[in-house]
């Protein structure tokens, strides 16, 4: 299943002649290749992400860890001329109450250095229309608590607590380690 999205510049919001571009990664490229795995690096070495560098063990296996899986996933790579500063890696799930699918974002990241300037919203605006290209029924993404910031960011771009019945509250993202 191939999807295609076109390059889109703009200017961000704090940067008055500076070109940036989203592009549709390609997970064979060497340069996107380095591109994900550097700025998710750079996440996981933030507080945020952890605060430990990712192993070098799955630093090598990445790159064709996730081109094996493109048919059912994708990244977005922001670019400020041939440095990337922002990227979104999504994975297309299913609905079983819609009976349809949906796009989780898995990864939101931005350069600290780039925050504030709007990126994520766009990385988000970008993600949110090719779900809809895919006839997908939602978007979906985990965000920690205490991550205010991030929080205010996706509230801006239409994200809620997922709540069925609000005697119930909402959902709680868990995990058990394997």
């Amino acid at each position: 299943m191939t999807h295609e999205i076109s390059s889109e510049s703009f200017r961000l919001s704090s940067r008055k002649n500076v070109q940036t571009r989203i592009e549709m990664a390609d997970f064979s490229n060497s340069v996107d290749a380095a591109a994900i795995v550097n700025l998710l690096q750079h996440y996981a070495s933030s507080i945020e992400g952890g605060g430990q560098p990712i192993s070098s063990e799955v630093v090598a296996k990445l790159p064709g860890a996730l081109a094996a899986r493109s048919d059912t996933m994708f990244s977005l790579i922001a670019w400020d001329d041939a440095t990337p500063i922002g990227l979104a890696t999504c994975i297309e799930g299913f609905s079983t109450f819609a009976a349809r699918p949906l796009i989780n974002v898995h990864d939101l990241v931005v350069h600290s250095k780039h925050r504030g300037a709007g990126l994520a919203g766009k990385l988000l605006q970008r993600v949110s229309e090719i779900a809809t290209q895919r006839g997908c029924c939602k978007v979906t993404l985990e965000v920690l608590e205490g991550n205010l910031p991030a929080r205010k960011v996706y509230a801006r771009c239409g994200f809620k607590n997922y709540v069925l019945d609000d005697s119930l509250g909402h959902a709680i993202f868990l995990q058990k380690l394997l």
